[in-house]
C-alpha cells in the first residue's frame, strides 16, 4: 500500500519568478515489459533516471490520476474508481467529468502557491470539466437530438477547439475507444500537445493507445509489442520539442496490464443467489440497484460491491469468498489498510485472482440483455466493458454492419452499432489489482539523472513533478 505523504512548499522557490517547464505525461499501461519495444522512451529513462510507481488499489485511470495529482489516496480525495453506486442518486455512473469530484488540493493549485501566475494545461486527463487550469482539451462528443453521436472535444479558451480541429482534424472519437481504437487517437493527443505546451510551464497529457492490444490479445502478444513501438514513434516529436525547450519530461504510467484468462460474472453469482434484482422492459433486464439487496461495480479486477442491508452483509461475503477467480473480499477495516475506505467505496470490495477479471454482467440469457449491452454505452453500463474494443469475433456480419451503420451516419439518419461480444473469453489482458510482477508494473520516468529512488509511491509523484518545477517541497508523513 502506499502512504500519503503531503507536500509543504516553502515559502521562497527555487526557480526565481517563473517554474521551469515540466511536461507531465501519462502513457497508459507503460511497463518495463512494453519499454523493451520503445527505445524512445527507453532512452531518456537510461539518459535520465526512472523508479517503479507503487500505484494504489484500485490500480484503473480515475483513481490513479486522482492520487498523483493530489497526493492522497482514495480514501481521501474520494474517487474509488471509473465509476461508483452514486447514493444519492441511486445510479451507478461510469466515466464522469467534474473536476469537483475529487477531492482535495490539486498539484496545480500547490504550484500555484509558490509561482501565482504558472500556466497549466491538461490535454485530456480526467476529470478535466471545471478543473482551474488555463488550457484544457477533453473529448467531447456532440449527442444530437435525433440521437446520434458524433466526434468533438471540448476546450477552453473556446477557440482551441476550432484551431485544433483545423489543424489536426476532427477528434477522432472512435480510435479513442471502441472496436477501432488505434493510434489515430494517440497521434491527434501528442500532436494538440505539442502545440500547447510552448505556451505552458506544466503541461499534462494523456496519451491512451497501450489500453487497446494489450487487452484485446494481451501483454505479451506480438500485436502489444507491435502497438509499444508505435506508439514511441508517435511521441518522439513530442520528446523531442521538450528537449529544444528545455522541458523537463515526467512520464508515468497508472497501472500495468497482466494476462487474464478469467472472467468473472460476479451479478450473475449475486442473482441466482436472489440477491440481484432486475426489471424487465420491451423483453430486455435492467439493473435494478433501488431493489437489489447487494450488486456489484465491476471495474477491471476490481468491484465494489453494495448491500442494502447490514445485516446480510457476511452472506454476502461468504459467497463471493466462495466464488471461484475471487482472491480478496475487503470489509471496511481491510479498506482501511488500502486506503480505499471512503464513503463511495462498496460495503465490500472485491479483488480477482491475477488470471481473472471482473465482468459487469447480470442477466442470464443473452436474448434478455439490454440492447447497450452489443453497443460502445460507456455511460450507460453499470460497469467497465473491454469487450468494447471488439468486432464479435463470432459474428461473421459485425464489421459490415458497423459500415452499413457508418453510412447511416454520414447521410444523417439514426444508426446503432451493436457489434460488442457478449463473449468476454475474448478479452486477454486487464488490470486494477496491485501488481506482483514489476515487468508487468507501471514505472515512473524522468527526463533529469538522479531525480528518482528506486521506488516511487503515487503519493509521491506530485512532489517530483513539483521539484522539477523548481518548487521546494518537504515531505511529511
Amino acid at each position: 500500500m502506499t502512504t500519503t505523504a503531503r507536500p509543504q512548499v516553502a515559502s521562497a522557490p527555487v526557480g526565481g519568478v517563473a517554474p521551469k517547464p515540466v511536461l507531465l505525461l501519462d502513457v497508459v499501461g507503460l511497463t518495463p515489459r512494453a519499454l523493451k519495444d520503445m527505445p524512445r522512451l527507453r532512452e531518456l529513462a537510461e539518459k535520465g533516471s526512472s523508479a517503479t510507481l507503487g500505484t494504489v488499489l484500485p490500480a484503473v485511470t480515475c483513481s490513479v490520476q486522482s492520487t498523483i495529482l493530489t497526493a492522497t489516496l482514495p480514501s481521501e480525495h474520494g474517487v474509488v474508481g471509473n465509476g461508483w453506486f452514486f447514493r444519492d442518486l441511486g445510479e451507478i455512473m461510469f466515466w464522469r467529468q467534474p473536476n469537483s469530484l475529487v477531492e482535495g488540493e490539486k498539484l496545480w493549485d500547490t504550484l500555484r502557491s509558490a509561482y501565482p501566475d504558472a500556466k497549466v494545461a491538461n490535454v485530456c486527463w480526467w476529470y478535466a470539466m471545471g478543473m482551474d487550469v488555463d488550457t484544457v482539451v477533453t473529448p467531447r462528443p456532440v449527442y444530437h437530438a435525433d440521437g446520434r453521436k458524433s466526434p468533438d472535444c471540448y476546450t477552453r479558451p473556446t477557440r482551441l477547439r476550432d484551431e485544433l480541429t483545423e489543424a489536426l482534424g476532427e477528434f477522432p472519437l472512435f480510435q479513442y475507444w471502441g472496436p477501432t481504437a488505434a493510434i489515430a487517437s494517440s497521434r491527434w493527443i501528442v500532436e494538440a500537445t505539442r502545440r500547447i505546451m510552448p505556451h505552458h510551464d506544466l503541461t499534462m497529457a494523456y496519451v491512451p493507445h497501450l489500453d487497446y492490444d494489450l487487452q484485446r490479445f494481451g501483454p505479451r502478444s506480438p500485436q502489444a509489442s507491435a502497438a509499444a513501438a508505435e506508439l514511441d514513434a508517435v511521441l518522439a516529436p513530442l520528446l523531442d520539442d521538450a528537449a529544444r525547450f528545455g522541458v523537463e519530461v515526467v512520464v508515468l504510467s497508472e497501472y500495468g496490464i497482466t494476462e487474464v484468462d478469467r472472467p468473472v460474472h460476479l451479478n450473475r453469482v449475486l442473482r441466482r443467489a436472489g440477491l440481484l434484482e432486475v426489471h424487465t422492459q420491451e423483453g430486455m433486464e435492467y439493473l435494478d440497484p433501488w431493489a437489489s439487496p447487494a450488486f456489484a461495480v465491476a471495474d477491471h479486477q476490481v468491484a465494489h460491491v453494495y448491500v442494502k442491508d447490514v445485516g446480510r452483509l457476511e452472506e454476502v461475503r461468504t459467497l463471493l469468498e466462495a466464488t471461484p477467480g475471487v482472491e480478496q473480499v475487503l470489509d471496511r477495516e481491510a479498506q482501511a489498510a488500502q486506503g480505499l475506505d471512503h464513503a463511495r467505496s462498496g460495503d465490500l470490495v472485491v479483488v480477482a485472482e491475477a488470471r481473472a477479471w471482473f465482468t459487469y454482467y447480470y442477466w442470464l440469457e443473452d436474448a434478455r440483455a439490454p440492447d447497450f449491452a452489443r453497443g460502445v454505452e460507456i455511460h450507460r453500463k453499470p460497469g467497465y466493458d473491454p469487450a468494447e474494443l471488439f468486432f464479435d469475433p463470432a459474428d461473421k456480419t459485425a464489421k459490415a454492419r458497423a459500415g452499413l451503420s457508418l453510412v447511416r451516419k454520414k447521410v444523417g439518419l439514426r444508426y446503432s452499432m451493436k457489434v460488442v461480444p457478449l463473449d468476454a473469453r475474448w478479452v486477454k489482458g486487464s488490470h486494477g489489482r496491485l501488481p506482483e510482477d514489476a515487468a508487468d508494473g507501471p514505472v515512473l520516468i524522468t527526463s533529469t539523472p538522479g531525480r528518482l529512488r528506486e521506488t516511487v509511491a503515487a503519493t509521491e509523484v506530485r512532489d517530483v513533478v513539483l521539484r522539477a518545477a523548481g518548487v521546494e517541497v518537504a515531505l511529511t508523513h
